[in-house]
């Protein structure tokens, strides 16, 4: 860890009953918060207190920072470019004996070391409005548009397709997938209504199959249930029949070749990176065969 100046000598870990995160940026802090949500989840039961401060870009915002620093003392990452405005920070820093973390320092130097050149210095520059943003929103855009069975016509645009039984993930998993540039439509699996031909004719898709356990649908679905105010009992949340939408999803998975990912203990995160690597492992010819125990509840194409 490196810090801002010479800080007292901590107390034991027990002793630390709250602690004030201040995550100060330059651009939108988005990298920021996602490091420090990943570090914090190391800490389960930790009592922390966020205090987030995007888009300081000179000396008089982060001037007007200090005083809740110095009302809330505690730990502060920070992402800055512009060398005067991190150097009053850590000035700062110093002077109220706070720790300060430049989180990206040792990545980019290591960066720098690897390629032989020095980084550029430019606040936001990984949202900047490039070719790589516009694919970002125009996969937004025809997920949104092609979610729960529609558009079939324009399926063979897509890059993944995702089929499955009702509450089995298939949305959010689409709009985490479409916010890494995957154009994706869903297409909901239901027994008494087969899904339109299209779907079995694609070509350029790779079609994915999401199943969740029977006991974990009937608990999302009577959830689902009660937030609409619907309480009574139907075939929707009937265990029997959920057995039987299920069985018939795998069947219709097996029968076709496609990979199945079993999504009950995974979180959207998960599915959707081992899409992705499905996805890149097909695009180079090595799904199958020798590789089919590489993906945990994953059936390879």
């Amino acid at each position: 860890m490196v810090y801002a100046g010479d800080c007292p000598q901590a107390d034991p870990p027990d002793a630390v009953k709250r602690l004030h995160l201040h995550l100060v940026s330059d651009s939108t802090g988005e990298t920021l918060e996602m490091i420090a949500k990943a570090a914090l989840a190391q800490f389960e039961g930790a009592e922390v207190v966020r205090h987030f401060w995007p888009m300081v870009r000179s000396r008089q915002h982060l001037d007007r920072i200090v005083p809740e620093l110095t009302a809330n003392p505690g730990l502060v990452l920070y992402t800055l470019v512009n060398v005067e405005t991190r150097a009053r920070l850590e000035e700062h820093c110093r002077h109220l004996t706070l720790p300060g973390v430049p989180v990206l320092d040792a990545v980019t130097e290591a960066l720098e070391q690897a390629l032989g050149r020095e980084a550029h210095g430019r606040p936001g520059r990984q949202h900047l409005m490039d070719e790589a943003y516009f694919s970002r929103v125009d996969a937004i855009q025809f997920t949104i548009a092609h979610d729960d069975g529609i558009g079939a016509e324009d399926w063979e645009e897509a890059d993944i397709v995702l089929a499955g039984v009702s509450r089995s993930s298939k949305t959010p998993t689409g709009i985490y997938l479409a916010n890494r540039g995957y154009k994706v439509a869903n297409v909901p699996l239901v027994v008494e209504s087969p899904p339109p031909p299209a779907l079995f004719g694609l070509r350029n898709p790779l079609i994915v199959g999401l199943t969740n356990s029977p006991e974990r649908l009937v608990q999302i679905r009577r959830n689902r249930l009660l937030t609409l105010g619907e309480s009574a009992r139907t075939d929707y949340i009937d265990a029997e029949r959920v057995q039987a939408e299920v069985a018939f999803a795998r069947r219709m998975f097996a029968d076709r070749g496609w990979p199945v990912i079993d999504v009950t203990r995974r979180s959207i995160e998960e599915t959707a990176a081992a899409i992705i690597r499905l996805l890149g492992e097909r695009e180079r010819g090595a799904v199958g065969g020798d590789r089919a125990g590489e993906f945990e509840g994953v059936k390879p194409i």
